[in-house]
């Protein structure tokens, strides 16, 4: 199993160089100029050209070899249980698969596959605040798990919102997936939660696991969670016209995850390209779910919205990692000075028909992952996960 990853025990300076192509995972500029960047003790500290940054006394060099550098990509739906095993397909080292698939950040909406999950509000707030500590702690691989997410159940009252925002917690579980599928109760919750600096998201669509139940978008609308859940299902999808009528009635996050109804994602797509926001569609998997584990479901989300629909392989890629880390008010996510050195270095695939990395996204293909990096230590090389890359980074100097 994946234990905790060994962290930086002093001052540290990393420098990526050679960089052939930056995406920035910002909407408004999602390629930059540059060709090195420099990390200072976890942090981003310069980016620009090799000439023009301080890059003495660096303790890491990675020449990137011309390969393609893009912030750490971040999967806003997952459920953790207990480390880097799930129950749900009795399966380890399922963290660490995803950070060869170049996932460095996970969020969780519940951790609703812990056997035995309690149901009262004792158990429930005890699970919740256990499950962010512990996981903080872990760090698979070095993966930052933001977890501790309850779901919340109708006995509960404002001030166990409270007294969990004050133990740490920062998120609620799927609204639905326990006893409140409700509008006007869900609404409650989620304005106690919200008062306290807890996130929310709703699950949306039909039923996924005994428990939960239909959420139509008259709940959806009425809750106003931060986020709206997997709109293109968990597995089973809301009618054309619902998904429709939850985009133009809210402003909030439009989460398209792995485990979903695929057509409904790309219809959710073209709906928020046409009403001007693309800024609001975040990207996850849903998993460990009942279809499984998937390592390299973000970029299959990132492929499928580039390749059929139609979206630009570098504004795809903003979906997966800047787009989330604005919503979810992160500070990794995007190239910028001060951003957490969270990165996935990765070109296109051997005898992929594209001639560059874009190009092969935009026709379907996965990109090979060469390296990733979290609060800039090198975590992994070449992914023992996606197929091989034209180029590969090296570490040259340590």
């Amino acid at each position: 199993m994946a234990h905790d990853a060994p962290q930086a025990t002093g001052p540290s300076k990393l420098v990526i160089r050679n960089i052939g192509l930056l995406l920035s995972g910002a909407l408004e500029k999602p390629i930059l100029d540059a060709d090195t960047i420099v990390a200072e003790n976890g942090k981003i500290t310069a980016i620009g050209r090799l000439k023009d940054v301080d890059t003495e006394g660096a303790t890491t060099i990675v020449d990137a070899n011309g390969t393609t550098v893009a912030p750490g990509l971040i999967d806003s739906h997952v459920h953790p249980v207990a480390g880097d095993w799930t129950p749900r397909q009795n399966q380890i080292n399922w963290i660490d698969s995803y950070l060869h698939g170049g996932v460095t950040t996970m969020i969780s909406a519940g951790e609703v596959h812990m056997p035995g999950r309690p149901r009262d509000v004792v158990g429930l707030k005890a699970m919740a605040i256990f499950a962010q500590r512990a996981f903080w702690t872990l760090r698979p691989g070095g993966v930052k798990v933001h977890a501790g997410a309850p779901v919340i159940e109708c006995e509960m009252v404002e001030d166990d919102f409270k007294e969990m925002a004050a133990a740490g917690v920062k998120l609620l579980g799927e609204v639905g997936l326990g006893g409140v599928k409700d509008g006007p109760t869900a609404r409650k919750m989620v304005g106690w939660a919200r008062k306290y600096g807890i996130q929310s998201t709703i699950h949306t669509g039909g039923p996924s696991i005994p428990g939960s139940g239909l959420i139509d978008k008259d709940v959806v609308l009425e809750a106003d969670t931060d986020v709206v859940g997997h709109i293109n299902g968990g597995h089973t999808a809301l009618p054309d016209d619902q998904i429709r009528c939850i985009c133009e009635g809210c402003k909030r996050g439009l989460e398209l995850v792995h485990n979903g109804n695929e057509r409904s994602a790309l219809f959710t797509l073209r709906t928020a390209r046409e009403m001007g926001d693309l800024h609001r569609v975040i990207l996850g998997t849903d998993a460990p779910a009942g279809s499984g584990v998937q390592p390299l479901g973000i970029l299959r989300m990132v492929s499928l919205l580039s390749s059929l629909g139609e979206l630009p392989a570098e504004l795809a890629f903003c979906l997966a990692t800047g787009n989330t880390a604005r919503m979810r008010e992160l500070d990794c996510g995007l190239i910028e000075v001060g951003r957490s050195a969270d990165f996935v270095l990765m070109d296109k695939a051997q005898h992929s028909p594209g001639k560059n990395i874009l190009e092969s996204v935009r026709l379907g293909d996965l990109p090979g992952i060469g390296m990733t990096i979290i609060d800039g230590i090198v975590r992994t090389q070449r992914s023992r996960n996606t197929p091989p890359a034209g180029k590969v980074p090296e570490v040259v100097a340590k």
